[in-house]
């Protein structure tokens, strides 16, 4: 049986292997540029991702690269040959599927979804509209930039605030990058509940030249389980995909911070869905870690749900990519951002 000393002993390790190249690229500057429809984040000349506030019903993610500028995730539109089903999952993107707001009645109805679907593009789906865009702040490790959006039905009415934070650090420009976002949830408007679907809620699809289903990517969780079948419902503090692109072994990892307030379990497929969701339950996610709870997330009128997250752009898979030890340095990093 391996003792608890020696894991602890191997996750320094690890951290202390990764350490080298921290160091070794903070001369290598991340910056983030502003366009009419773009925030543009680079380390250096290398493009990292753009972050579309406009044109989409929700704000996202695309393209998102792996040091090389390897491209990660979906492109959007899809190629000829590449798989177009589910046109809702654009690269990588927050929202939930089902947030039922009090006292609003909701004239545009999505069967099976009692509130507002932010998660679809189906008739009557929410919109996330994006109204505000600060300005880059640099520290030693990186650069930042504050965002708000309004959380919309359909027709229009808004239901809640968001004020989101995203951070690009420079922790290791030649192997991994990391990508850190802050979602301070605020009901200014009633009371949310959030309605128990797995369509939720920190959501990447992979490259579909990697989608595990085709045999050439790859799943695997902080637990070293490995496919769909042994991570979908399951609760895991990250959850990784990854494959060859272009000849390339690449990844990306969706990390979730444990002092986040709800466990997360994983909406993660085969065909390259990978979805962090706080909000799931037994009763219709049915999740398997949710066994027995049916408790939905209720934020109260005037209140606060603060939720963090990162995506971790290796190269390798899990293990050469040091995701664990990426994982560790977005825990300490919390607060320095």
């Amino acid at each position: 049986m391996i003792s608890r000393r020696y894991l602890a002993s191997m996750v320094f390790l690890v951290i202390a292997g990764l350490a080298p190249s921290v160091h070794a690229q903070q001369g290598v500057a991340a910056k983030i540029t502003k366009t009419k429809d773009t925030l543009d984040f680079h380390i250096g000349d290398a493009l990292v991702t753009k972050y579309h506030v406009n044109g989409y019903a929700k704000p996202i993610f695309w393209p998102v690269n792996a040091p090389g500028t390897v491209p990660l995730t979906r492109n959007y539109p899809p190629p000829e040959g590449q798989a177009t089903d589910h046109p809702h999952q654009k690269s990588a993107w927050f929202c939930h599927g089902d947030i039922i707001p009090d006292g609003i009645e909701l004239k545009n109805k999505i069967k099976g979804v009692a509130g507002v679907d932010f998660w679809s593009e189906a008739k009557g789906h929410g919109q996330m509209v994006c109204t505000f865009v600060g300005e880059q702040v640099n520290s030693p490790t990186g650069s930042s930039i504050v965002t708000k959006n309004e959380w919309r039905m359909a027709d229009g009415t808004k239901i809640m605030d968001e004020t989101r934070t995203i951070h690009l650090f420079n922790i290791a420009s030649d192997k991994a990058r990391l990508i850190v976002v802050n979602c301070d949830l605020h009901a200014s408007v009633c009371k949310l509940t959030f309605g128990d679907t797995k369509e939720g809620a920190f959501g990447i699809r992979i490259n579909d030249v990697i989608n595990a289903a085709k045999g050439k990517g790859k799943i695997q969780n902080a637990e070293g389980k490995i496919g769909e079948k042994e991570c979908w419902g399951q609760i895991s503090a990250w959850c990784d995909y990854s494959g060859p692109v272009d000849g390339k072994q690449v990844g990306l990892a969706v990390l979730c911070d444990p002092k986040n307030a709800q466990p997360t379990c994983w909406h993660v497929r085969g065909y390259g869905l990978m979805a962090a969701n706080p909000f799931g339950r037994e009763k219709h996610a049915k999740f398997p870690a949710m066994k027995g709870n049916n408790k939905l997330v209720e934020l109260p009128k005037g209140e606060h749900l603060n939720l963090r997250y990162g995506m971790a752009l290796h190269t390798g898979d899990a293990e050469a990519g040091q995701v664990a030890a990426i994982y560790q340095r977005f825990v300490q990093l919390r607060g320095k951002e």
